[in-house]
């Protein structure tokens, strides 16, 4: 059990049986005839909506258990995404697209991913910050066309779209920030 000082943005608890990730906080408060409050700002891990709670001394707050758990990406095929369990590729299973998100765009086949596990659910995918990812398009570079800032964009072999400096060549393995989809440098 949590306290209601213990909000801190990054918590995970339970509340109306669905784990919410605490965003912000207004900190405790405490003002004239009032008892002391933490306003909490929290994004539901299943749905991503976000709604706010003013928490008091009487609230009993209860931790979420996330659990980590490593998946393998197999293939995506008209909207159908698989995995499974890399020890055993044999133990297939599909992940709606609202779970992966954005994430596909950024983890090859065979990659290794951690999944974030609560109540036998899959609720989440976690990825690596920077990922290493193969041009498969780029546009010839043009002499002396260096007054847009000398950049171009590039598709790799996932299908990422990613802006890139003028030297960047199919065939080259660059490196890609995954919080922010830009380009972080050639490996």
């Amino acid at each position: 059990m949590l306290s209601y000082t213990d909000l801190k943005p990054g918590k995970i608890i339970v509340f109306d049986d669905a784990p919410f990730e605490v965003v912000a906080t207004s900190g405790v408060v405490k003002k004239q005839r009032q008892k002391p409050h933490n306003t909490a700002k929290m994004k539901n891990m299943r749905t991503d909506a976000t709604v706010e709670k003013t928490f008091t001394q009487a609230d009993k707050i209860v931790e979420a258990n996330i659990e980590a758990r490593d998946i393998q990406f197999i293939y995506e095929n008209r909207g159908t995404i698989v995995f499974s369990d890399p020890d055993n590729p044999k133990n297939r299973f599909e992940l709606s697209s609202d779970i992966v998100g954005d994430t596909l765009k950024y983890i090859k086949e065979k990659d290794i991913v951690e999944a974030q596990v609560f109540d036998d659910e899959i609720i989440g995918i976690k990825i690596p910050i920077k990922v290493e990812l193969k041009v498969v398009e780029a546009p010839p570079n043009i002499r002396g066309n260096t007054s847009a800032g000398g950049n171009k964009v590039v598709v790799t072999e996932t299908g990422l779209s990613v802006t890139t400096p003028l030297f960047i060549e199919v065939g080259d393995t660059i490196r890609v920030n995954t919080q922010t989809g830009e380009y972080a440098e050639r490996v």
